[in-house]
């Protein structure tokens, strides 16, 4: 049954980085919404 186990927690860890990535990509438009973009010639 180990391989049962491993099955899981691969599945569980596959699932995790998908769902943090998706988050991340939401995370990461909300931030470039409320971020104003400089000017370049005010760098």
């Amino acid at each position: 049954m180990w391989y049962f186990t491993w099955i899981l927690g691969i599945g569980l860890a596959c699932a995790f980085a998908i769902l943090n990535a998706m988050w991340y990509e939401v995370h990461s438009r909300d931030q470039a919404a409320v971020t104003p973009i400089k000017p370049a010639d005010q760098a």
